[in-house]
């Protein structure tokens, strides 16, 4: 199985220009034979806690449509970092498309205090299944919470999927931790982050995978978007700059 994760530059609340972009970066990873790809927390829209309650929707938003044509039409699973509704809130989410599933979204269980103005908890973690294959999703800063790998472990995760927009001190942390976590729950650990301006911080890419031993099989720069493929059976990497 091959297993893409996606560094990408969103623009500022363009969720039409985002989109497009998202789906050439599809594209490219399709190309390369990837069969799952997986963006940075809230692509869509970009990092912005201050634009996500306009800005939130819901999986079954008709612009993200394509998204399960593609993902039926060549048996690809996708995920998308959106801010969705729910009754008590706005929440940080990942929307999953897989090949003539119904689409799944995964809400933020843990949230940093910067975002509790503006986002409220998902209620549950979710185990989806790629070829046997049992993948967890995690966003951002519970990924750097030791229970929240090891609830994810308990559940069956073979692959670890953080979603994350970071700074070089959230980067410094992520690198130490999750080298860790995939050791000790046998986990592969695959990172996306974003690049450029978020909120108020400057995100640094470094996207990156670990195996399920925890040793660093590849990264990307800190500068330019792109994409990093996994292959699990072969630990082969392969890299392609998208801009």
């Amino acid at each position: 199985m091959r297993i893409a994760a996606a560094q990408m530059r969103p623009q500022k609340g363009n969720v039409l220009e985002n989109i497009e972009k998202h789906k050439r970066m599809i594209s490219t990873a399709i190309s390369y034979q990837a069969d799952a790809i997986f963006f940075p927390e809230l692509s869509v829209t970009g990092y912005e806690p201050s634009l996500a309650k306009d800005l939130a929707t819901s999986q079954n938003d008709i612009r993200f449509d394509d998204f399960q044509s593609i993902s039926d039409k060549n048996h690809m699973t996708i995920g998308i970092g959106v801010p969705t509704k729910s009754d008590s809130g706005i929440r940080i989410s990942m929307i999953v498309f897989q090949p003539y599933k119904p689409r799944q979204t995964y809400s933020k269980q843990k949230l940093h205090s910067d975002e509790f103005p503006y986002f409220v908890c998902g209620k549950e973690q979710i185990i989806f299944t790629m070829d046997n294959v049992k993948i967890a999703p995690a966003i951002c800063y519970e990924s750097l919470q030791v229970e929240h790998a090891g609830h994810a472990s308990e559940m069956g995760a073979e692959v670890y999927i953080a979603s994350v927009a970071k700074s070089q001190i959230g980067i410094n942390k992520a690198w130490i931790h999750y080298p860790h976590m995939a050791s000790k729950h046998s986990m592969t650990v695959l990172m996306a982050n974003c690049i450029g301006h978020c909120d108020n911080f400057e995100s640094v890419g470094k996207s990156a995978v670990w195996s399920d031993e925890g040793i660093l099989v590849g990264e990307l720069d800190n500068t330019n978007e792109g994409i990093i493929i996994y292959d699990t059976i072969t630990q082969a990497i392969t890299k392609k700059i998208c801009s």
